[in-house]
C-alpha cells in the first residue's frame, strides 16, 4: 500500500519495545479517580478508546509517586490500597490488547500540590513542598525539602515504576516539565538551594538524574523511559532554550526518549497547551533544537492535529515522534485515518479548551466535537436499529449533522435538509476568522462522514410544514439552530453594519476603523481578529464583564489577548444609535458617549429559531429538538444532544 504519510506511519523501536507508528497519545488525566485514588472503570474505558483508534502509545496521567508530600487527588499506586494495583493492571491490559503500548506518567507537583482538587479550599490543608522554602504568590507557604525527604521521593519514583511494570505497563514517563517538582529543581526561578541540588545547572539537574537512576534500577535495561521536559520555561527568571538543551544532554544517557514540551503550567497555560490564538506546532522549534544536540529520539507536542504538518515534522528531522492529547479526544481514530489515507475524514480539535475546563470544574471530561468522551462506558458502539425508520433532520449545523450521522449509522433512512448551500450551519461563518477555521472545517468533516454513512442531503431547502408533511418521516429531529439577535436601535440596518453571522459573506463592510457591539465570546474573538488585521477596534459591552460565556480555560487567554492587542474596551456602554461615524452609547451613569468608528459588527447574541420548531412539531409521530433551537448554547451541547436524539430512535 502506498502510504500518504509514510513517516508518521512508520514503526519505531524505543528501548526494547516496538511502537506501531510515530503518533503517541500524550498524558491525559482520567475521569473517575476514586476516593482511594485508584483508576475507575470510566477512566479505563477513556484510555482504551484512544488505543482502539490506532495510536502507538497511550500514557496514563498522573501517578503521584509520594502522596506523603503531594496530597493532590490524582492516581496513587501501592500494595496497601485494595484495588490499586488491580486498577492499573486492568487499564494497561485495556490499552495493550488493541496494539498500543501502555505508559504511565510518574509525577510530583511539588509546591503546586492540590492543583486538581475541585475543593480549592482543601489545598489550605495540604503541605506544599518545593526545592526551596518560599511563599507562593497566592500566599501559601512552601517548605523546602530536606535531604531525607528528597531521598524518600527518589526512592518512591523507583517503587512506583516497578509496580507499574508489574501491572503491565511497558513504558514509564517521568514528568520533568510544566512547573512540577522536577522542573522546580531544574528552574533557577524556583530553585534557590545552596547545597548539591542548587546553584549550577549541573546541581539543579541532579535531582532529575537521581530520579531517573531510581526508575532505571527498578525497571531494568531496555525498558523505555520517556522524560518529559519543558524545552524552555518561557518566562523571565526561568531557564531558556540554551539551558534546556544542556538539561537534555545531562539526562539523555539515562532515558530512551526525550519529550519536549514548553513553559510552565502556572505561568503560560495557553503556551504549554497552544490556544487557538497560536499557530499549530508553535512549540516544535524547541524539540527541533534539542534533537540537534542529543542522540536519543525526541518527541514534540503542542496543538498538533494536521497530518501533513506532522508528516513534515518527522520527515524533516525536527522530531522522531509527535504526541497529541486534545487531537485524540476530538478524533481517537486520527491515527487510523492517517495510516489508511483517510485524513479528509478527521474530525479536528478546535482548541476550545472544553476538555480541560470540564476537568477543572467537574473532574470529568467532555469534548466539544466527540460526544463519547468521558462517557465511554455509556456505549460507544452505534448498534443498528432493529426497526428501520425514515428520519428527517432539519438543519445541517453541528447538532443536525451529528444526529444525521448517528441515525444513518444505525441503519435508518436519513434525509438532512438545510436552507444554506453548504453544510455547517452557524459554523459556516467561522471561515472568515483564521484562528477559528477548524470550526468551519468541522461542518465539512461531519458532512463527509454523513455521506459515507448514506445520508441524503437536500441543501438550499427550507423545510416548512408542507415540506415535512410531504416527506412523511417517522421521526423528525429539528436542529434549525439560532439567528443573530439584532437590537432595536436606530441605524442598526445601515450599510456600514454587518452581523457576526454574515461577516464571512460581507467582509468588505468592515473598514479599518470598526466598532464591535457585544463583548460576549463571539464579539471578543471577532475583535481579536480585526486587531490582527491592524484595524482600530473598539469593543462595546453593555455589562461589566467580557465574555462570561467562555469556559474557565479559554476566557483568561481570550482576555489577555484582547489586552495584548491593544483593543479599546468600553464596558457598561449601551448602544443607542448607529451613525455613519460611530455608535452613540449611554453609560451606566447616563452619560451619552460617541464611540467612533466607520463600520460596525453586531455581535450582541443569538436567539433560538422557535417559530420553525413550533411549525414542525406535529409533522411526524416522534419529534425531537436539539441544539440552539432549544436554548442558545454551544457546539458541545448541540453535538451531544444530536447524537443522543438519534440513539433514541
Amino acid at each position: 500500500m502506498q502510504r500518504k504519510f509514510p513517516h508518521l506511519s512508520k514503526p519505531i523501536r524505543i528501548g526494547n519495545v516496538y511502537f506501531r507508528n510515530r503518533m503517541f497519545g500524550a498524558p491525559m488525566g482520567g475521569t473517575d479517580i476514586t476516593a482511594d485514588c485508584t483508576i475507575g472503570p470510566k477512566t479505563t474505558a477513556f484510555y482504551e478508546y484512544r488505543a482502539k483508534g490506532g495510536v502507538a502509545s497511550v500514557t496514563v496521567s498522573e501517578l503521584v509517586v509520594h502522596p506523603e508530600t503531594e496530597g493532590s487527588h490524582m492516581y496513587h499506586l501501592d500494595l496497601q490500597t485494595p484495588g490499586s494495583l488491580a486498577s492499573f493492571t486492568y487499564t494497561a491490559d485495556a490499552i495493550r490488547r488493541h496494539g498500543a503500548i501502555a505508559s504511565v506518567e510518574l509525577s510530583h507537583s511539588g509546591q503546586y500540590a492540590g492543583t486538581y482538587l475541585v475543593d480549592k479550599e482543601k489545598k489550605a490543608g495540604l503541605c506544599q513542598w518545593g526545592p526551596s522554602a518560599t511563599v507562593r504568590p497566592d500566599g501559601r507557604e512552601v517548605r523546602g525539602l530536606t535531604q531525607e525527604l528528597i531521598d524518600d521521593i527518589v526512592k518512591a519514583y523507583g517503587e512506583k515504576a516497578l509496580l507499574a511494570k508489574k501491572a503491565g505497563f511497558e513504558m514509564i514517563m517521568v514528568h520533568g516539565g510544566h512547573g512540577w517538582l522536577i522542573n522546580q529543581f531544574l528552574s533557577p526561578y524556583f530553585n534557590k538551594r545552596t547545597d548539591q541540588y542548587g546553584g549550577s545547572l549541573e546541581n539543579r539537574v541532579r535531582f532529575a538524574q537521581e530520579v531517573l537512576d531510581s526508575v532505571r534500577k527498578a525497571v531494568g535495561p531496555g525498558f523505555p523511559i520517556e522524560f518529559r521536559m519543558s524545552g524552555s520555561e518561557l518566562f523571565d527568571g526561568g531557564y531558556d532554550l540554551e539551558e534546556g538543551i544542556k538539561i537534555a544532554q545531562l539526562i539523555e544517557s539515562r532515558v530512551d526518549l526525550i519529550h519536549v514540551s514548553a513553559g510552565t503550567y502556572q505561568r503560560g497555560f495557553g503556551v504549554t497547551h497552544p490556544s487557538m490564538f497560536l499557530p499549530h506546532g508553535s512549540n516544535v522549534y524547541l524539540a527541533e533544537a534539542i534533537k540537534k544536540n542529543v542522540s536519543v529520539p525526541v518527541a514534540t507536542i503542542g496543538g498538533l492535529n494536521d497530518p501533513q504538518h506532522m508528516e513534515e515534522i518527522i520527515a524533516s528531522g525536527k522530531a522522531d515522534i509527535v504526541e497529541m492529547a486534545r487531537a485524540l479526544l476530538a478524533d481517537p481514530e486520527l491515527p487510523k485515518k492517517v495510516i489508511t489515507n483517510q485524513d479528509d475524514r478527521i474530525v479536528r480539535c478546535l482548541r476550545c479548551f472544553t476538555c480541560m475546563a470540564e476537568r477543572a470544574e467537574t473532574s470529568t471530561r467532555r469534548c466539544t466535537v466527540n460526544p463519547f468522551i468521558g462517557r465511554e462506558l455509556d456505549g460507544m458502539e452505534i448498534v443498528p436499529a432493529a426497526d428501520k425508520k425514515k428520519v428527517l433532520v432539519v438543519g445541517a449545523g453541528p447538532g443536525g449533522l451529528r444526529a444525521a450521522l448517528t441515525a444513518a449509522k444505525r441503519g435508518h433512512e436519513v434525509i438532512c435538509c438545510d436552507q444554506n448551500a453548504e453544510v455547517g450551519g452557524i459554523l459556516i461563518g467561522e471561515q472568515a476568522i483564521p484562528f477559528k477555521y477548524e470550526m468551519y472545517q468541522l461542518g465539512g468533516s461531519l458532512g463527509r462522514l454523513c455521506q459515507d454513512a448514506g445520508v441524503e442531503f437536500r441543501l438550499n431547502t427550507k423545510v416548512d410544514k408542507a415540506y415535512a408533511d410531504a416527506v412523511n418521516a417517522d421521526h423528525i429531529i429539528i436542529a434549525v439552530g439560532s439567528e443573530p439577535f439584532v437590537p432595536a436601535i436606530k441605524g442598526i440596518d445601515a450599510a456600514n453594519v454587518v452581523t457576526i453571522n454574515d461577516y464571512h459573506s460581507k467582509p468588505d463592510v468592515i473598514t479599518d476603523d470598526v466598532v464591535v457591539l457585544g463583548g460576549g465570546l463571539a464579539g471578543c474573538e471577532a475583535a481579536i481578529h480585526f486587531a490582527r488585521e491592524n484595524k482600530r477596534v473598539r469593543l462595546v459591552e453593555m455589562n461589566d464583564a467580557l465574555s462570561p460565556d467562555a469556559n474557565i480555560r479559554h476566557r483568561p487567554i481570550l482576555l489577555a489577548e484582547i489586552e495584548n492587542m491593544g483593543i479599546e474596551v468600553l464596558k457598561n456602554h449601551r448602544a443607542l444609535e448607529v451613525l455613519p461615524h460611530g455608535v452613540l452609547c449611554t453609560t451606566d451613569q447616563g452619560e451619552q458617549v460617541l464611540v467612533e468608528g466607520t463600520s460596525v459588527l453586531c455581535a450582541v447574541g443569538q436567539r433560538s429559531r422557535r417559530k420553525a420548531v413550533d411549525e414542525l412539531w406535529d409533522c411526524a409521530p416522534m419529534v425531537a429538538q436539539v441544539g440552539d433551537c432549544v436554548k442558545v448554547s454551544s457546539i458541545t451541547t448541540a453535538i451531544y444532544q444530536g447524537h443522543h436524539a438519534a440513539l433514541d430512535i
